[in-house]
């Protein structure tokens, strides 16, 4: 049979020990059936499930000893980096595609799409903020938020500051994964299940979130939210914005196709096809009535912007004289792109 995913990882649990996170240096997208029978049979794997199922030192070694006699040279060399380490361990399998069932697991499928194994809205996210606790990330690792105070403590009595830099369920991404070809001004700012494109820029004001980011080159200055994918060559300005299924967008996937300009402080809420642009300070909801501009700029008709959703070619803007919103076609966008990603 098929399988869809597989990971050894090493993690974090709280002192009552629920999983906090996991790493999964060197994920498996549809392993062979061959590396999960040499597995399961170390782990007492029941075939045709999804589990995640914590490991012990005294098992690694046959663990590698499976590994190796199905090729995968790279599972051991993770294997005996792992010998000796008191942290938690765990080896999770998804036959399929389906929802999330434990942290672990959740891990799994964020660090699938950040390694670029599969992209946003390929995977079957459903139920994962359950999944995934709220954690102190700290200058020591997760903390559970249970035992914050305690470990602050702790570290007062030894003379340091223990440094809380977020709360959040998700962790940023780089102390998980580092894809090739980009750059990141704060990694802080984006976070683990982002899909960061070869030749993505994200500046430091820039942010991707999780099931969502660039599909190739492109400069981030703005914000991509949640579920929202944007193009080849596309760039999103400063202080710009995209409508998540998390912000407003509902059940409508925001995405921005090839070669769009989304100007500084602009924002969308409809999806947009390949070409297009939205001026600076200007944001399209689907709600929004745009004038439909000819050749000569003349008034074709009014419609919700919705009616224009996943149109290329489009350039919309607004009339600095009576602030009615408008739309004609874009002539201009690819010149304007292609001189921008010189600077990339």
């Amino acid at each position: 049979m098929s399988f869809f995913a597989f990971g050894i990882g090493i993690g974090t649990q709280s002192s009552t020990g629920n999983w906090l996170e996991v790493y999964y240096n060197a994920p498996i997208i549809n392993p062979s059936e061959q590396l999960i029978n040499a597995v399961g049979e170390i782990i007492d794997y029941d075939t045709g499930a999804d589990c995640a199922i914590e490991i012990c030192q005294e098992q690694l070694a046959a663990l590698a000893a499976a590994l190796k006699s199905a090729g995968e040279q790279a599972q051991v060399e993770l294997l005996e980096t792992l010998t000796g380490t008191a942290q938690p361990m765990v080896v999770t399998i998804l036959a399929t595609d389906s929802a999330p069932a434990s942290t672990p697991e959740a891990y799994l499928k964020l660090t699938l799409l950040s390694h670029r194994l599969v992209q946003p809205h390929q995977i079957d996210l459903t139920g994962q903020f359950a999944l995934l606790p709220n954690v102190a990330w700290t200058n020591e690792g997760a903390i559970a938020l249970e035992d914050l105070a305690k470990r602050q403590l702790l570290a007062r009595t030894q003379g340091r500051i223990l440094d809380v830099i977020s709360v959040d369920k998700f962790p940023k991404m780089t102390n998980y994964v580092v894809p090739a070809g980009i750059r990141i001004g704060d990694a802080s700012r984006v976070r683990l299940g982002a899909h960061v494109g070869d030749g993505t820029t994200v500046m430091h004001e820039g942010f991707i979130n999780f099931n969502a980011g660039t599909l190739g080159v492109g400069m981030v200055e703005g914000r991509i939210s949640a579920g929202v994918v944007v193009g080849n060559g596309t760039d999103i300005g400063g202080g710009a914005s995209t409508m998540g299924t998390l912000s407003g967008g509902n059940n409508v996937i925001i995405s921005l196709g090839e070669n769009c300009l989304l100007g500084a402080n602009a924002g969308t809420g409809i999806p947009l096809g390949d070409r297009c642009t939205i001026e600076s300070g200007l944001y399209v909801t689907a709600g929004s009535k745009v004038a439909i501009l000819d050749d000569q700029n003349k008034v074709l008709s009014t419609v919700k912007a919705a009616e224009l959703a996943g149109q290329s070619d489009l350039l919309f803007r607004r009339n600095s004289m009576t602030g009615a919103m408008e739309v004609k076609t874009n002539r201009s966008a690819i010149e304007l792109n292609d001189a921008l990603h010189k600077h990339n």
